[in-house]
């Protein structure tokens, strides 16, 4: 095949397929166009998950009428003159390709006014031609309504998901931004209902409460830090307010919202030892940096960026949250403090499982032999989190969340398959307010939960009432419970089916926890039904049950055998 030049339509084609690769690129390209006009106001509205319609309108300093036609050419932008631009770019958008993209894919509208017009100027544009153009009467602003989204790019359209997964991922863009400009009222109307809207007063608290609720907004901790390099500042949880998926993790870069795993493994690394394996944290950080020490210039669509001196960063951000965790009141626990002997016995103990799976040879604890298990009989409870007993084979040591969870999961996935799910009514319903996102996986696996055993209606604004709920969940916290239960649904970390996912959170949350102390029947009647499993050695995310110390390596230890 020869080479040759690209037509115009398939160069703005492909520019449109780096730039815009769903409905929620195209609210985060206008939202960031309304912010660089210094808007303090801007309303998203979309329908039919962003493909029938995208609208939003703010009240920033609005396009010249000599300029609008120019908006809409590819590499035409007021934020940047010359390459010298490049190493110190302050605004969100600057590369030209956001309005020359959309339009290639979609039919536009556009409205604007500036301050120095008497009046404003409207075009339509269809495939990125201009369809009419005329002034009309108006405020100071700009309103860009999108519709028939990927129209004229048909392929893409086979790549997107559902309305309700569509509006989750916009809604998942306007919080972000909301987050990142306190300052600036917000406010998001999915299929003409209100799902977000913040005051816009410059409280970030204030926009949590309205995103994530009000116990979060007051559990949060302020992080505060400056040093000679950068500041970090934003809201961290305490560790007792963990989530099962990394959804909850915003980051921004003098405010611009990006995607950086060194960000989130600094924040992470502040809680270690904090948080248990597969939960994290919730945390809001913004990092101030000199333009010159970043380069946003490194992805297509802005969601990434390159620190010039990323350990600094690193450090700077780890130092920050630290700090915060610190100043954290301590939290009440219902568990049993460990005795110091207690807690080195179990060190001991996680030391020679790790050398288990290090060392071909281990010197103390033995592989567990699959998949069942022998009679055991309950010797005992230690530092009321593992359950001691023995069996033919020696010594098991048995942990007592991970058991109750290996137990309850297999036990609901049984009631759920014969459809005989034990379901408790409510005499009093249980109000729960939700976030955007969380009212779109509502929306998208209402009818699953039904399935098993939840009757959840609308109540008002984001707030739901629940009126029936499983068996299982009745005795512990509700709401608590069900924002675990939409964080594994929409977690894209765990591919598991929507049934598994299901009954992993609810196991999961009703399981006995550790600390909790057990009495020798409670013991036996736990060890009985876990030999009962189908999978008694792991838990349903994989952990191990139990530690088992063979007959042969104990007599091996006190030097009974060679």
């Amino acid at each position: 095949m020869s080479i040759k030049v690209l037509a115009p339509e398939v160069v703005s084609k492909i520019a449109a397929g780096e730039v815009i690769e769903r409905p929620a690129s195209v609210v985060k390209e206008l939202i960031e166009n309304s912010l660089d006009a210094e808007a303090s106001q801007i309303s998203v509205e979309t329908q039919g998950g962003g493909i029938v319609l995208i609208k939003v309108t703010d009240n920033g300093a609005g396009i010249p009428a000599s300029e609008v036609e120019l908006a809409f050419r590819r590499y035409a932008t007021s934020k940047i003159s010359n390459t010298a631009d490049l190493g110190s770019i302050s605004s969100l958008g600057f590369r030209g390709e956001a309005l020359p993209s959309i339009a290639a894919v979609a039919e536009v509208e556009i409205s604007t006014k500036a301050s120095s017009d008497a009046v404003g100027s409207y075009m339509y544009l269809r495939k990125g031609d201009i369809v009419r153009r005329e002034s009309h009467a108006r405020p100071q602003g700009t309103t860009i309504a999108v519709r028939r989204l990927f129209r004229y790019f048909p392929a893409r359209l086979k790549f997107l998901k559902s309305a309700n997964a569509e509006n989750s991922h916009i809604a998942r863009v306007v919080s972000h931004y909301a987050l990142a400009f306190p300052g600036v009222r917000f406010c998001l109307l999915v299929d003409k209902r209100l799902s977000l809207q913040t005051a816009g007063n410059g409280d970030l608290r204030d926009v949590v409460n309205q995103i994530y609720g009000l116990e979060v907004a007051q559990k949060m901790l302020e992080v505060g830090a400056r040093d000679t390099f950068c500041k970090v500042s934003g809201l961290v949880s305490p560790p007792s307010l963990a989530r099962s998926n990394r959804g909850y993790l915003s980051f921004f870069v003098n405010r611009r919202s990006v995607h950086t795993p060194l960000l989130m493994r600094a924040t992470e690394e502040a809680y270690h030892g904090l948080l248990m394996d597969g939960k994290h944290p919730m945390a809001i950080i913004n990092i101030s940096l000199p333009p010159e020490e970043i380069d946003v210039n490194v992805h297509p669509t802005k969601a990434q960026v390159k620190f010039r001196r990323e350990q600094a960063v690193f450090a700077s951000t780890e130092e920050a949250v630290k700090g915060a965790l610190a100043r954290a009141p301590i939290a009440k626990s219902g568990a049993m403090p460990l005795s110091a002997t207690s807690w080195q016995e179990i060190a001991s103990l996680k030391s020679q499982r790790q050398g288990m799976i290090k060392e071909k040879e281990p010197t103390f604890v033995a592989p567990l032999p699959a998949p069942g298990l022998p009679v055991l009989r309950v010797m005992g409870q230690l530092a009321n989190t593992y359950i001691i007993a023995e069996g033919p084979e020696g010594l098991y040591l048995i942990d007592q969340h991970a058991a109750h969870e290996r137990i309850l999961y297999e036990r609901i996935l049984a009631q759920w398959s014969q459809a005989e799910f034990e379901v408790q009514g409510l005499l009093q319903p249980i109000t729960i307010e939700l976030s955007p996102s969380e009212e779109e996986t509502l929306k998208a696996n209402k009818e699953i939960l039904g399935q098993f055993g939840f009757a959840i209606e609308p109540f008002g604004h984001r707030s739901y009432l629940i009126r029936a709920l499983p068996a299982v969940i009745a005795k512990v916290n509700v709401i608590e419970a069900m924002a675990k239960l939409f964080d594994n649904l929409a977690s894209k970390e765990n591919p598991a089916p929507w049934e598994e996912k299901i009954a992993e959170s609810l196991a999961c949350h009703s399981a006995i926890k550790a600390g909790q102390q057990l009495s020798d029947e409670e013991m036996r009647e736990l060890v009985r039904q876990l030999e009962q499993a189908n999978q008694p050695r792991t838990c349903p995310h994989g952990r191990p049950t139990m530690i088992h110390l063979s007959s042969h390596q104990l007599e091996k230890e006190f030097g009974r055998v060679g």
